[in-house]
């Protein structure tokens, strides 16, 4: 890696894949702790899928956030909690690494994607 290029994105790897919720930009669908399982890749993504991403601006924060719409070749996300804007609107377009598709940690659910 040359120095101009900063971190490497963190790469999620296996069929489904343990990830810890921190912080409350998700409230109220998934809370701070909550761990979820994802499913790695973007093939299968679509406005109101919660996923997990990297935003380009931070390439070394991983993001659970709600895809919003396609931007360009990567994604517009926003947390569901109105409070917080830690999402697009301040870190720009993100690139998609999975799609949450349950919660299994302390309230096992499926993670349903909203449609507008």
């Amino acid at each position: 890696m040359r120095p101009d290029e900063g971190p490497a994105p963190p790469r999620l790897r296996g069929f489904l894949v343990p990830v810890l919720v921190t912080g409350p930009s998700m409230a109220p669908t998934l809370r701070h702790g909550d761990a979820v399982l994802v499913r790695p890749g973007d093939r299968r993504v679509r406005p109101g899928d919660v996923v997990v991403a990297v935003f380009r601006s931070r390439p070394d924060l991983l993001v659970v956030k709600r895809a919003e719409r396609r931007d360009g070749d990567g994604w517009w996300l926003r947390g569901d909690n109105q409070l917080v804007t830690d999402d697009s609107r301040a870190y720009g377009p993100a690139d998609v690494h999975g799609r949450v598709v349950a919660r299994w940690w302390p309230r096992p659910g499926l993670v349903r994607a909203t449609r507008g």
